[in-house]
């Protein structure tokens, strides 16, 4: 099933994600519709908060596809260390059509559990490492515009803003 995405101004948005904790079928099926939601919406990574579900679940397949072993299932995930410095332009598929540079940490380690609830950690650079805080942001009710300059940010607003007035957002 594909999922509609959650545009900029709903407030599930906004808040951080409930934890999950139970391991089923009903959470495999999740993550499968999230996957196909994301490729839908030709996008790299998704949170569920993207698609109005507030829970700590997230998407990841940088290859969109092109590797079925790149998918990554994060529940409940964690970045527990970060170096280096890359700033380089990042979208969001809640903002559509916005692209503003973003300076993000190189290499990343995130701590997660999988399907199971098994715990794992999977280190990424460059894109993988900008996939895992941008998700993992959603997860904490943060938005990649929170980390552009307020005028970037007050503009693409003001812009939505008007985009909503129309009709068009």
């Amino acid at each position: 099933m594909i999922y509609p995405i959650v545009k900029f101004g709903n407030p599930v948005l906004d808040k951080p994600s409930e934890k999950v904790t139970v391991f089923d079928e009903e959470l495999k099926k999740l993550t499968d519709d999230m996957f196909e939601s994301m490729y839908a919406a030709r996008g790299v990574g998704l949170a569920a908060p993207q698609i109005g579900i507030a829970r700590r679940i997230a998407v990841i397949d940088v290859t969109f596809k092109e590797d079925p072993e790149a998918q990554l299932i994060l529940i409940n995930p964690e970045i527990i260390h970060k170096e280096g410095r890359h700033s380089q332009s990042e979208g969001c598929l809640s903002i559509p059509d916005f692209r503003e540079n973003v300076s993000r940490a190189k290499v990343v380690t995130v701590r997660a559990q999988d399907l199971s609830g098994k715990l794992f950690e999977k280190t990424g650079e460059d894109l993988l490492a900008r996939a895992l805080l941008h998700e993992t942001d959603h997860l904490n009710g943060k938005l990649y515009i929170s980390h552009i300059s307020a005028l970037k940010r007050d503009l693409i607003k003001r812009k939505i803003r008007k985009l909503v007035k129309a009709g068009e957002w």
